[in-house]
């Protein structure tokens, strides 16, 4: 049913609950293997761990509410992750999300045009609340994988179309990080919060 019901490209509030269980739940799955990559900026193997946390608490702040607008659903998923944001990566997610909420504002559903609009706030954030961003980091993975969906949208795009493609384009952005910093590569990793946030997409 989840499956046919993203041949969509219409993106409502009960859909976008859906997938936010869906990615949290992918997350939880592949936490151990996220930790194990952890060696940027503190290699203290808790990546996997914090971001799941955050992402639960989107996930649990949806749960047992009733039927909400994608704008009403978006924000409670964003405060929920923000709330349980843990770790450097876990508040870049929920940035994201936060600013995933912020282009959905007032909305009762969206198309798929809205939808990479709203992905592109959510990079937009995230990136607003580094400091001094790092590429070669999720936020690397996250900026490429959105704009490459963006690009790709047409008027016959889904919904799992547009995730899908931000998915493909975050694994081949997550091969590249060893060669834009240093530590990944000296270690031999990818990096961890770019792995943490591909597996949510991926789940969603």
């Amino acid at each position: 049913m989840a499956s046919s019901y993203t041949e969509t490209a219409v993106l409502d509030g009960e859909l976008y609950c859906l997938l936010i269980r869906a990615g949290a739940a992918q997350l939880r799955a592949h936490a151990a293997e996220v930790n194990s990559l952890n060696v940027f900026p503190v290699p203290d193997g808790d990546t996997g761990d914090n971001m799941s946390m955050t992402a639960e608490g989107g996930a649990s702040a949806i749960a047992g509410k009733g039927k909400m607008s994608l704008g009403e659903a978006a924000k409670t998923v964003a405060d929920g992750m923000l709330l349980g944001a843990r770790g450097n990566s876990g508040v870049i997610l929920s940035q994201f999300f936060s600013g995933i909420a912020k282009g959905f504002e007032g909305t009762e559903i969206a198309h798929v045009k809205a939808l990479a609009a709203a992905l592109e706030c959510g990079v937009e954030q995230a990136y607003g609340a580094v400091m001094s961003p790092a590429e070669g980091t999720i936020l690397t993975v996250c900026r490429e994988g959105v704009r490459y969906a963006s690009e790709h949208v047409t008027d016959e795009s889904t919904v799992r179309g547009v995730f899908a493609d931000m998915k493909w384009e975050m694994y081949d952005s997550l091969r590249r990080t060893p060669d834009l910093l240093p530590a990944l590569k000296e270690a031999g990793v990818i990096d961890s919060g770019g792995a943490g946030l591909y597996y949510m997409i991926e789940g969603m």
